[in-house]
């Protein structure tokens, strides 16, 4: 049970998936830092409120209490989830792609040797054919 256990923590995908996690957490902290020193300002010029949390309209229940529909928290919600989404792009994704596709660059000289290599229906053909010829027995055409 141990040993299984040892070899799940080891495992490459879940080192990836832990060093994600941390990272993600800091760059939350980064992006919420930039959304409230930075975006809520600009919106609260535009809103004229202090804050997102109190953009958003007022509205009279049929018992005469007062609703309020705060559509500037969801705004907050979908600009600090564009933010966190540009930044891990910009800073993993963009960069982690350039890096493959010179590694693919780098083994395309590879790839091209392994394409002269036959392929497996090909060979498959082949030993058909071999198979054929030492039976002296006609073999289904495929």
């Amino acid at each position: 049970m141990i040993k299984g256990f040892k070899e799940f923590i080891l495992r490459g995908n879940v080192i990836d998936l832990a060093v994600a996690v941390v990272i993600g957490a800091a760059f939350t902290l980064i992006v919420n830092a930039i959304v409230a020193g930075l975006i809520n300002p600009l919106i609260a010029l535009v809103f004229n409120a202090s804050s997102l949390d109190k953009v958003g309209w007022t509205v009279e229940n049929i018992n005469g209490d007062e609703v309020f529909f705060a559509f500037g928290a969801i705004l907050g919600a979908i600009i600090n989830f564009l933010a966190v989404a540009v930044v891990v792009y910009f800073v993993f994704v963009y960069p982690m792609n350039k890096v493959k596709e010179r590694a693919a660059a780098k083994a395309g000289v590879a790839e091209e040797e392994a394409s002269e290599l036959p392929t497996e229906q090909e060979l498959l053909i082949q030993i058909r054919d071999l198979l054929e010829r030492q039976n002296d027995t006609p073999a289904a055409k495929v």
